[in-house]
């Protein structure tokens, strides 16, 4: 026994995200649990995989408890995808990369000026007609850069050109914005408690605006990211115009800039805005999973200096350190040095490149490694 006493250890929870490209956060829940019990076979482990408002966050909710409901929507690119929302009771998590997200487009394949949030806000509309009064409304991974303008089209909204035509779908052609028209925006939004989840606290257009920070990554060039942070820039002019101060206001709110705008979007709509991890937390149930526990595991695909921002492992993290819970993570690859992790709460962080430096070769045997990794756990904290 290296790092703990067994007689302290007898109830593990399992909350960590997803190894993006390699697991879901459900598999990694699987796979550590597996890997706890050939070292401890009666080993009392929860599991809660959590995410932070990102892709996989329905995946998380429906892992929760909560019901996984599929309806056809408008992908990024125009054409038809099945997407889905989860719902218990009057509460529902929509997630906006399953409408609209970058995963949906063919390999090698980008559109960042024409990219369209129309159907997150079809997947939206679907939550509403399902009963929801309570929309957590999940932004991240996103293929647009639109400000939420498609969204808000699906949802009554019209925004029209200087010859009274509706303007193209995607950022780029807000440029030619010359009126908006919100006054047929679906009036439940009226009375609903709008969510907006993310983990970024970027404004909408500028420097750290989302064409500027998000858009590579869509794969917007130099010249695109110019163009779409100019019709931002116009989209939320014309509004201001339109609904007043507000729109204005909403442009450099922390959250508007959140997956390629979106947030913007919701706030127009009158969302609230919450950091992902920490309302995603509240929504599946975490404090009294974590008064239940002894030791914490968390992780995700990569702990890095983006994890200390709002990420997954640092909300589980900060969360158990407060309730004076110990935690160690998991991780593919980590990049972080021990008293970085020390500030973030997490006692060690094990990463599956100790077992198998060569990346390639340990994403596609990501889950073997990690039932090896939390076995090395079980046998440093509970034997």
């Amino acid at each position: 026994m290296t790092d703990g006493a067994a007689t302290q250890v007898a109830h593990v929870l399992v909350a960590a995200d997803k190894f993006k490209g390699s697991l879901t956060a459900v598999q990694v829940a699987e796979r550590v649990t597996a890997g706890l019990r050939r070292v401890v076979p009666e080993l009392t482990v929860e599991t809660l995989p959590v995410a932070d408002g990102g892709d996989g966050t329905v995946a998380a909710a429906v892992a929760a408890g909560f019901e996984r409901r599929e309806v056809r929507v408008t992908g990024p690119l125009g054409e038809p995808v099945t997407a889905a929302f989860a719902l218990r009771g009057t509460t529902a998590v929509v997630e906006m990369a399953e409408a609209s997200g970058l995963q949906l487009l063919p390999p090698g394949v980008f559109a960042p000026l024409t990219a369209t949030t129309y159907g997150s806000g079809e997947l939206l509309r679907a939550a509403l007609d399902a009963g929801a009064t309570t929309l957590v409304f999940g932004v991240g991974g996103s293929a647009t850069t639109d400000g939420g303008a498609g969204m808000l089209a699906a949802l009554g909204a019209r925004f029209l050109d200087a010859a009274g035509e509706p303007v193209g779908p995607g950022g780029a052609p807000l440029a030619d914005l010359a009126t908006a028209d919100l006054s047929g925006l679906d009036p439940r939004f009226a009375s609903v408690d709008l969510i907006l989840a993310s983990d970024v606290d970027n404004p909408l257009t500028g420097p750290k605006g989302a064409p500027a920070v998000y858009g590579p990554q869509k794969g917007a060039t130099p010249e695109d990211v110019q163009v779409l942070d100019a019709a931002l820039a116009h989209f939320a002019t014309v509004l201001e115009k339109t609904i007043g101060s507000r729109a204005a206001e909403a442009a450099v709110a922390p959250g508007a800039g959140g997956a390629g705008g979106i947030g913007y979007g919701a706030l127009i709509l009158g969302a609230s805005f919450r950091p992902g991890i920490e309302l995603m937390l509240e929504v599946l149930g975490f404090a009294p999973a974590l008064e239940r526990a002894t030791l914490v595991i968390t992780g995700e695909g990569s702990l890095d200096e983006q994890t200390l921002h709002g990420k997954a492992p640092a909300g589980v993290a900060a969360a158990a350190r407060a309730a004076g819970k110990e935690v160690v993570a998991v991780c593919g690859r980590l990049a972080l040095p021990p008293e970085a992790l020390g500030a973030a709460g997490i006692r060690r962080a094990y990463p599956l490149t100790d077992l198998e430096p060569d990346t390639a070769k340990c994403i596609a045997n990501a889950g073997p490694l990690l039932e090896t990794t939390a076995s090395g756990i079980a046998r440093d904290f509970l034997s």
